[in-house]
């Protein structure tokens, strides 16, 4: 207690001073310096918590706009949007098909993951159709049905927008629908939006001025769907679990769960060619894949196991790149993947460096070299080793060794060193030929896909789907 003596002299001098001053003018200033706030009399909330808004809406989001007066509590709204004008409903005899468009400066995405987490931790079901690397994400709760297209937009600048305007902006278009199904599927003489009541015919909606983009339009990002998509989804969203395949058990046995897994996480949907038929719904396991199929799988794999770490993904090319392989145009439908892959330098091409890949052949099988060559890339995410043939023979023991092109022997050697998780062995086995020319069919290109970084640090297709549910 000594070290409090002082504070209690020093109080009990002030006290004494204001006693013998009490009517002095600085004991008044004293007074009134210390006196109760009046306001508190008259408006006593000024210290308590803020009222509620009138419609108890809460407000985290800062989103400049007026949102629709319907406008779902449990959809979530991503902040720093700049909301625009309000699209009206459009009713049919069970449901109403509403619309909210905002802008972003913000990259897409960053907004996608935002998305994608709100959905997945509120108890939210992501259906089939969700492609997160295309912006586009459809999810359900209870009986609300949601559709999110993020997507790059140019601004135009005008007499009243401010000097530090953006040139780019991200577009959001968010539909919500009650008690009915929302699809990315278009009528063939319109780009609207659809919804699809279970066992009723679709139904148009064409009075949305921002159709979702399909096959040929400007905005459109591939893949293409397929032809029995729609009813692939209506189907996986009734019954909870994703369609499987019909022929799988043509597949090789060890390859089996490899195929489910990467179905049931989106990367393998039916390509349109397979699908001619509603009954069609084989993957064809043991058929030759071409190398555009290999690349938009591979890009939607990689992307599918990277959701939480965009740093990890690779980029789509806009539709305004300049193409970088002569025979993928602008038209083709994979040439966001092919062109990205291009980009980013995981595949051989002029920007890399290689003056003579100036064809990427979209349509021709895809060998075994470029399987490694194109994949291994993405497991190790470091520069690939200098190769010798003494070194790659002497790790793998293969007797054609000479047979490999050189570019693709960096590849083969760096798999040896991913020990039991390197893609070679999960898709030949043990072999001493590696045979480098020999086409690989399609469930030894998915077996690849099933399985993305080095031994001990990467994941899964079906680590990808635990964390997704």
């Amino acid at each position: 207690m000594p070290s409090q003596r002082p504070a209690i002299l020093l109080l009990a001098v002030f006290l004494a001073s204001l006693t013998a001053c009490a009517n002095s003018p600085t004991a008044k200033n004293l007074e009134q310096l210390l006196a109760a706030d009046s306001r508190l009399q008259s408006n006593p909330s000024v210290f308590s918590a803020p009222s509620p808004s009138p419609d108890n809406r809460p407000t985290p989001n800062k989103a400049t706009g007026q949102l629709p007066g319907d406008f779902p509590q449990e959809i979530p709204l991503y902040p720093n949007v700049q909301l625009q004008p309000i699209t009206s409903s459009t009713s049919t005899s069970n449901s109403a098909l509403s619309s909210v468009r905002a802008l972003s400066s913000d990259p897409s995405n960053l907004i996608a993951s935002f998305y994608q987490k709100q959905f997945q931790t509120n108890n939210w079901r992501l259906q089939p159709s969700t492609n997160v690397s295309d912006g586009n994400l459809v999810a359900q709760r209870n009986d609300l049905q949601v559709k999110v297209s993020i997507q790059p937009k140019s601004v135009t600048g005008n007499a009243n927008s401010t000097p530090n305007q953006p040139q780019t902006a991200t577009e959001i278009v968010i539909q919500y629908s009650r008690n009915s199904l929302i699809t990315a599927t278009s009528s063939p003489k319109s780009d609207s939006p659809q919804i699809s009541q279970p066992g009723n015919a679709t139904i148009s909606t064409n009075n949305d001025p921002h159709p979702i983009s399909q096959p040929g339009d400007p905005q459109f990002i591939g893949p293409v769907p397929p032809a029995d998509f729609a009813k692939q989804s209506v189907q996986s969203v009734a019954t909870g679990n994703t369609s499987e395949f019909s022929d799988l058990d043509k597949a090789p046995s060890e390859f089996r769960q490899y195929i489910q897994n990467l179905t049931a996480l989106g990367v393998l949907p039916l390509d349109s060619t397979a699908a001619k038929s509603a009954a069609n719904t084989g993957f064809e396991p043991n058929k030759v894949t071409t190398r555009s199929t290999y690349a938009r799988w591979l890009v939607a794999a990689n992307n599918a196991m990277n959701t939480n770490s965009p740093a990890k993904q690779i980029r789509l090319a806009s539709d305004s790149a300049q193409p970088v392989f002569s025979d993928v145009p602008r038209t083709h439908p994979d040439f966001p993947v092919i062109q990205g892959l291009a980009e980013a330098g995981l595949i051989p091409s002029s920007l890399s460096g290689d003056a003579t890949a100036v064809l990427f052949r979209p349509d021709a099988p895809l060998t075994r070299e470029q399987l490694i060559l194109w994949k291994v890339p993405l497991d190790t995410r470091t520069a690939l080793p200098n190769a010798t043939l003494d070194a790659v023979k002497q790790t793998w023991g293969f007797q054609d060794v000479s047979t490999i092109d050189s570019r693709a022997m960096r590849a083969v050697l760096a798999d040896f060193q991913n020990g039991e998780q390197s893609n070679i062995r999960r898709v030949f086995g043990y072999t001493t030929l590696f045979q480098p020319k020999k086409t690989v069919t399609r469930a030894e290109a998915a077996a690849t896909l099933w399985y993305f970084g080095t031994q001990g640090e990467g994941i899964s297709a079906k680590d990808a789907l635990k964390l997704k549910s």
